[in-house]
C-alpha cells in the first residue's frame, strides 16, 4: 500500500482466511483504534461464532498487546470494547497497511474512555457497507475504511475526515470504483457546526498545490488529485436524537449546499448525500435510505 503524507490511502485486499486471526485483530485495532467483540467478529469473521473472536482477544490481552475498556449499556450487559497497548501499537506499526498512519491515540485506558463513544460509532457506521458488499458480491473490507484522514485545505488548515470509504460495486463484468469522505454525527455539535463541515470539503475541493519555487499566483492543479482520481462523494451519516431531529439536519446540510457558492460548485461536481445510521443498519446502504443535499428522493448511496 502507498500512503500519502496526509493519510489517504489505496484500498487493501480484504483479510484472507489463511491469514492468522490473531494477526487480523490486531490490525484491525490498529486500524480503527477501538472495537467491541462483536464489532471485530462482523468484520473478520461474521460467520464464526463469538467465542472464536473472544478467545483471540483473550490471548492477546494475556500478552498485554490489548487491553479493554468497560462500556455503558442501557440494558447493563456486559460489554468491552478494545484497544492497543504501548506493546501493541509497536508490534503493528511496520505493518505495511497501517505505514504513514497518524500517531496511534489510544494506548491508555483513560485515553480510551474519551474516546470510545465516536470511535465506536464510526466503526459501526462501516459494518452495514461491509456487509452489503457481501450479500450483493461487492468489494469492500475492513481494510477498506480509513478513520482520520487528513487533507490540508490551506492557511495551515486541515480537513480530518472520520472516514475514508473504498468500494467497488462488481455488475457482471463492469467493476465500478467508488470513494467517499465519511462524516459521523452522534448530535453532539450544533446543527450549524455540522453543516459547516459542507464548507471544509469545498475549501478541499478548491484547494490547489503550490508548487516550490514559483511564485504564489502559479499552481500544479487541486491538491487532492495527489490522492484521488475523482473527488470522493461526501455522505453524512447522523444518529443519537429522535429521527424528526435528526431530519432537521439534514434540512440544514441541504440549506447550506443550496446558499454557499463554494458548496454549491462542490455539489455540482461531486454527490453529497445524507442518512441515518439506524437506516442503514436495518435496511443497508444499498437502500433508497440517502437524501441527497441537492434535493430530490431518498436514493443507495450509489446512485446520488
Amino acid at each position: 500500500m502507498t500512503r500519502s503524507p496526509s493519510g489517504a490511502s489505496a484500498p487493501e485486499p480484504a483479510p484472507s482466511s489463511s491469514e492468522p486471526l490473531r494477526l487480523q485483530v490486531l490490525t484491525a485495532l490498529a486500524l480503527h483504534r477501538m472495537a467491541t467483540t462483536g464489532q471485530l467478529r462482523q468484520m473478520l469473521r461474521p460467520n464464526s461464532p463469538r467465542q472464536l473472536i473472544s478467545r483471540v482477544l483473550n490471548k492477546l490481552r494475556s500478552a498485554e498487546l490489548v487491553d479493554l475498556t468497560p462500556l455503558q449499556q442501557a440494558d447493563r450487559s456486559r460489554t468491552h470494547a478494545w484497544y492497543l497497548t504501548p506493546d501493541g501499537v509497536r508490534l503493528t506499526r511496520d505493518l505495511p497497511l497501517l505505514r504513514g498512519r497518524p500517531p496511534y491515540p489510544i494506548t491508555s485506558a483513560t485515553a480510551a474512555s474519551l474516546k470510545t463513544p465516536h470511535t465506536l460509532c464510526v466503526v459501526r457506521a462501516h459494518l452495514p457497507f461491509a456487509e452489503d458488499a457481501r450479500r450483493l458480491g461487492h468489494e469492500h473490507g475492513p481494510w477498506d475504511w480509513t478513520p482520520e484522514v487528513a487533507h490540508s485545505i490551506g492557511e495551515g488548515e486541515r480537513l480530518v475526515a472520520d472516514a475514508v470509504l473504498h468500494y467497488t460495486a462488481i455488475e457482471g463484468q463492469h467493476r465500478r470504483k467508488l470513494r467517499a469522505f465519511v462524516e459521523v454525527d452522534r448530535t453532539t455539535m450544533s446543527s450549524e457546526r455540522l453543516a459547516v463541515k459542507l464548507i471544509d470539503y469545498a475549501r478541499l475541493f478548491h484547494h490547489e498545490t503550490q508548487p516550490l519555487g514559483r511564485r504564489r499566483t502559479a499552481t500544479s492543479g487541486p491538491a487532492w488529485l495527489r490522492w484521488y482520481p475523482v473527488f470522493p462523494r461526501v455522505l453524512f451519516v447522523l444518529t443519537g436524537a429522535a429521527r424528526t431531529r435528526l431530519e432537521h439536519r439534514i434540512s440544514d446540510l441541504q440549506a447550506m449546499t443550496a446558499q454557499h457558492p463554494l458548496v454549491a460548485t462542490l455539489a455540482r461536481e461531486t454527490p453529497l448525500g445524507a442518512t441515518i445510521l439506524e437506516d442503514i443498519e436495518n435496511h443497508g446502504p444499498s437502500a433508497p435510505v440517502w437524501v441527497p443535499l441537492t434535493g430530490g428522493e431518498p436514493r443507495p448511496w450509489t446512485e446520488l
